[in-house]
């Protein structure tokens, strides 16, 4: 199953907008060589389609989880409990830190497996809860 993606690089640590198209091993690795450097972002969509686009970012092992449907509607993924409600996090978009309350925050193997289920199944609203921007 192939896939488009954009990553930071992680040589650089910084964003990379070239966008490539591969098998999810490819996407695979290079989320395991970010999580090796303890945080990153990814932007992942289907070949062929512009939207649905999901974007991960990632720092130690806390995530926010971004769907874009359309140029303008966004949603975020609602949390599982990794922070506090009320905490502030802040994880990589492109390559600056954002901050995000804790009720948007997953723990990064949850977020990763929810990025493996949308380019397998196709269906980022039968991945949980979104609340919308």
């Amino acid at each position: 199953m192939l896939v488009s993606w954009t990553a930071t690089d992680p040589g650089s640590g910084r964003f990379s907008a070239t966008e490539r198209r591969s098998d999810i091993a490819d996407l695979t690795d290079r989320f395991a060589a970010l999580r090796s450097h303890g945080q990153g972002y990814l932007e992942v969509r289907l070949p062929h389609s512009e939207f649905p686009l999901l974007t991960l970012g990632f720092r130690d092992d806390q995530a926010v989880i971004h769907l874009f449907d359309a140029a303008d509607k966004s949603s975020l993924f609602v949390g599982d409990g990794t922070a506090a409600a009320d905490a502030v996090v802040q994880v990589p978009v492109m390559d600056d830190l954002a901050a995000f309350s804790g009720d948007c925050v997953l723990a990064v193997d949850r977020a990763w497996a929810l990025v493996r289920n949308f380019v397998q199944d196709r269906a980022p609203g039968e991945l949980g809860e979104w609340r919308g921007l």
